[in-house]
């Protein structure tokens, strides 16, 4: 569990940052705050129409495209680079691996209603 929960109002990036990366689930409905309960399957509930708003927000930061395919080589190539590119987000290759990832989870659960599980 983390020692402190998200604040109220919410901050710009709580359904990124106050959720487990490897439990837990996204739903597609708009809330403002992850819900953390042990009753909860995984212990974390985030909405996945904030993940999207968030994680549109880390690519546009990023300069990252949102319609580069996360499986694409280049972005295997700058998340594999030993030195990173001076510029733009290549210098961030793993994070911007991560993004372009939860990107296309969210764009999927939104669109179709389905969730996102992290298991």
């Amino acid at each position: 569990m983390y020692e402190a929960l998200p604040s109220d109002p919410p901050g710009p990036f709580d359904h990124l940052v106050h959720h487990s990366d490897c439990e837990g689930y996204y739903v597609p409905i708009e809330f403002d705050h992850v819900i953390v309960d042990k009753a909860v399957p995984g212990g974390y509930l985030g909405s996945s129409v904030r993940l999207l708003a968030e994680t549109r927000r880390l690519a546009e930061a990023l300069g990252l495209p949102e319609d580069l395919d996360p499986d694409s080589e280049e972005v295997f190539d700058a998340a594999d680079a030993d030195e990173p590119t001076a510029e733009g987000w290549q210098r961030y290759g793993v994070e911007s691996y991560v993004c372009l990832q939860l990107l296309r989870a969210a764009r999927l659960s939104v669109s179709t209603g389905a969730a996102i599980a992290f298991t």
